[in-house]
């Protein structure tokens, strides 16, 4: 099976990389790609022993399962003017554009084509992924298959209602820069007190690691284990309670809410 990547930059690399020197599941030589700019098409294939070609029209040629890689508002003028190359060779699209439907890519692409939509994060570059996944009615359990195989490659896969495709978009997606953004002021705050930077910051992201797996691993309530962390009269409860008082809660939400917002408006929902 031969896989066609049109766009090279960070994810693309990423799930490229994954595929090949990342895991060695698949072999570069079945893997062409191509970008607006050459260049950066040959960078990432001469690293991933994959092979860069000059037009899009190759790639779609060479592929069965084509990847749309590039910017949202850029997808409106690439497709179509590869209908004819798709029509003729009909390849499994999948598309990893925020906020674009799978309706949307459907009116850009020649009638029949299985579609999957899939919102990678910037964890992928080190296989640490959150992938969601949806699919159109022309996607066989075969298809499904083989996408969420490219994509175990850097990280895990859940298959996501489309409805809630922008939510997921939030949570997996963004999120990630709330938790950088999290672990950076906590360690701002430990180099307040007098620790070293590097210090704070490699302890503050290992205990996000650990309780990031207490939650998964242990099936209880987060604010179950909040109770647990909190002793009567206690250090950590001054912490929860000054958080809450400086609307900690009610600032995610209106994080969340922006970007979902701006998720909407590039999917051209009201």
């Amino acid at each position: 099976m031969k896989f066609g990547f049109i766009g090279a930059g960070n994810m693309a690399g990423a799930i490229i990389k994954g595929m090949t020197i990342g895991t060695n599941s698949y072999n570069g030589e079945d893997i062409f790609i191509t970008s607006k700019t050459v260049t950066s098409a040959q960078k990432l294939a001469d690293a991933c022993g994959a092979v860069a070609v000059k037009t899009a029209a190759e790639v779609v040629q060479e592929s069965d399962v084509l990847v749309l890689a590039v910017k949202p508002h850029v997808l409106a003028s690439v497709v179509p003017a590869l209908k004819e190359e798709i029509a003729a060779r009909k390849p499994l699209v999948v598309s990893i554009a925020a906020g674009k439907t799978l309706d949307y890519l459907a009116d850009l692409l020649p009638e029949g084509t299985p579609i999957v939509r899939v919102m990678p994060n910037i964890n992928a570059k080190i296989g640490a992924a959150t992938n969601g996944m949806c699919v159109n009615g022309y996607v066989t359990e075969e298809q499904k298959a083989v996408v969420r195989g490219m994509f175990e490659t850097i990280g895990t896969v859940i298959e996501v209602d489309e409805n809630h495709f922008g939510i997921f978009t939030v949570l997996a997606g963004s999120a990630p820069a709330f938790a950088y953004m999290y672990m950076d002021a906590l360690a701002r705050a430990a180099v307040k007190a007098g620790m070293p930077k590097k210090q704070a910051l490699e302890i503050a992201a290992a205990t996000v690691e650990g309780s990031a797996k207490m939650v998964l691993e242990s099936g209880e309530h987060p604010m179950a284990l909040v109770d647990q962390v909190c002793s009567p009269g206690g250090t950590t409860i001054e912490g929860v309670a000054a958080l809450q008082a400086n609307g900690f809660e009610a600032t995610l939400t209106k994080a969340f809410d922006a970007v979902l917002e701006k998720d909407n408006k590039i999917a051209g929902k009201k």
